[in-house]
């Protein structure tokens, strides 16, 4: 008997800082989100692709990995929040993510904010931090939603369990279709943007204060060698002084960003990698919708 297909688009949703990219690089097994402890470090959306199979079904899980539930002044942030209802407008269905410690305020935000009352499963995550008598107290105050989610699953991924399970779940949610996708690929972006938002994670993860948040990149150019990939790309920040900060004394912030980077890449790519850092200033480039676009955000 020829199996079930389902395909469908999931949109990964929850507040700044909620674990999303963590969550969605667990369940391909593969760095491929940026993933920062700080918070709003996701800008764009990005598809990242698991198939699960079982005895009746072939299933294909388009996750979209979207900026966190905010809302700011700059017109950079006002993309960002645009491109997690986007998301949460043209999917099949919502996976809202929820640390266990969270109180439900943000979860009846999301709920105000899905206009088109798309169906959703919410997701308990960071339960290994938490005690038994915590977690069901959580699932307890969630009860009174019930009519509104399709399912309420705890999960740590840190631990590393019930994924199988998991994507189970999900899959009976989505529609019978064909694949949209090759079930070989993990994520549609092109790996120049991969490679952009790795360069971005490295900021974050090497500098402190604004200058994550008041940085972009730029990738000029990559060439693609048997054993080597070269790299060159800009990094765009808004005032001299922030790049003075980037660049650091002798250079040294900037060769920390750079090792990072490369080390993130070569994992990905299994190749050596060659990375040039140019630090350019775009005064205002966050406000201003030209800048915004020339650097491939689409206003």
């Amino acid at each position: 008997m020829d199996k079930i297909t389902r395909a469908g688009f999931i949109a990964v949703i929850g507040r700044p800082n909620a674990g999303k990219s963590s969550f969605l690089n667990w369940i391909v097994d593969e760095k491929l989100a940026m993933v920062s402890h700080k918070a709003n470090a996701t800008r764009k959306r990005m598809q990242i692709i698991a198939m699960y199979e079982d005895e009746e079904s072939i299933n294909q899980l388009i996750f979209i990995d979207t900026p966190g539930l905010h809302e700011k002044e700059r017109l950079l942030d006002r993309f960002m929040l645009d491109e997690a209802l986007k998301a949460m407008g043209d999917c099949d269905l919502i996976l809202f993510l929820s640390p266990v410690h969270d109180d439900l305020k943000e979860y009846e935000k999301f709920l105000a904010l899905n206009k088109k009352r798309v169906p959703h499963v919410v997701l308990l995550t960071k339960v290994d931090e938490s005690t038994p008598e915590k977690l069901l107290e959580k699932m307890g105050q969630y009860a009174k939603y019930q009519e509104e989610f399709l399912a309420l699953i705890p999960i740590s991924i840190k631990k590393g369990t019930q994924k199988e399970q998991l994507l189970a779940t999900l899959s009976k949610f989505l529609p019978t279709s064909a694949l949209y996708y090759d079930p070989e690929i993990l994520t549609t972006d092109k790996m120049k943007d991969i490679y952009r938002e790795f360069i971005r994670e490295s900021i974050f993860e090497k500098t402190s204060k604004e200058i994550p948040y008041f940085s972009d990149v730029v990738i000029e150019k990559v060439e693609e060698l048997p054993q080597l990939e070269k790299i060159f790309a800009q990094i765009v920040v808004e005032k001299r002084s922030q790049k003075g900060i980037l660049i650091g004394k002798d250079g040294k912030t900037l060769q920390r960003i750079g090792k990072h980077a490369r080390t993130l890449i070569e994992a990905l790519t299994g190749k050596k990698v060659f990375l040039k850092l140019f630090v350019v200033v775009k005064p205002g480039w966050s406000k201003d919708k030209k800048s915004l676009e020339e650097i491939g955000y689409d206003i």
